[in-house]
């Protein structure tokens, strides 16, 4: 068993850039036994900053990317047939709680109200998960920690945590990084040049004026790493922008006109 723990473990240091006080916060929540929720659009960075924290805090990372057809049975566990009869299978959350890894559920709004609820009893001070199907009441491993996150500018009345769920968290806010500090990372994470960097990230922050007024999502930092990936392979900038850019957030095609616009004003 401690063979499958290891093997969620980050090895490798995974490059993330400070942008204020977040590392500090979440060691300081992580110390309190605090569960931690990260605010913020898709693709700026929050997913990158749980790996860092991880391998800082040297903990195994149990990554669950929530959907609507996810159920309770699918986080908590099942029982299975097998040539034996039937065996327990934990789910991802169980097998972090039991074995005290971080437990990250991405875009947890994304799952059913009826499913969330079954964190509740992990993030007060019982730091306990009732296995009904099993008889059993497990108490979560001292290093045990649950982070969540979900991006606001999806919210609706139908997708959105119930207070009673928001309130056992402490909140961390995340954006796309400032000018220079975006600039940064794209050329650390790609190997282009600071210059071209420069030019995609003018890019993004033209796109992300756009948001409500034609595009529902701006150009991440994801993306901008994506574009510039394929300038350090040798793709033409234009050609590059198009297919990592523009291409995949609209289909509308005078918001791509205007967008392959801006690419052509700095390329």
């Amino acid at each position: 068993m401690k063979d499958m723990i290891e093997q969620y473990r980050v090895t490798a240091e995974p490059y993330y850039r400070p942008v204020a006080n977040e590392v500090e916060m979440f060691e300081a929540a992580y110390a309190a036994k605090m569960p931690v929720m990260l605010k913020g659009p898709t693709g700026c960075g929050k997913t990158r900053f749980v790996e860092h924290m991880a391998w800082k805090l040297g903990k195994p990372l149990v990554t669950v990317a929530c959907n609507e057809d996810m159920t309770a049975s699918d986080i908590v566990g099942r029982f299975l047939l097998d040539a034996d009869g039937t065996r327990w299978q934990d789910g991802p959350l169980t097998f972090a709680a039991r074995h005290g890894a971080i437990c990250y559920l991405d875009e947890i709004v994304e799952a059913r109200q009826d499913t969330t609820v079954v964190i509740h009893p992990l993030t007060d001070n019982r730091r306990v998960l009732p296995l009904e199907k099993k008889g059993e009441l497990l108490r979560a491993h001292p290093d045990f920690h649950l982070v969540i996150s979900y991006n606001p500018g999806y919210q609706s009345l139908m997708k959105d945590l119930k207070q009673s769920t928001k309130q056992r968290f402490g909140a961390l806010d995340f954006n796309y990084p400032a000018h220079g500090v975006e600039v940064e990372i794209v050329a650390h994470e790609s190997g282009i040049e600071a210059k071209d960097a420069d030019k995609l990230v003018s890019i993004a922050e033209r796109a992300r004026n756009l948001k409500g007024h034609g595009l529902d999502e701006g150009i991440s930092t994801r993306m901008l790493i994506h574009a510039a990936s394929l300038m350090a392979q040798g793709i033409p900038a234009v050609a590059a922008c198009q297919m990592a850019l523009v291409r995949p957030i609209t289909d509308d095609p005078d918001m791509r006109d205007a967008l392959d616009a801006a690419v052509s004003t700095y390329f």
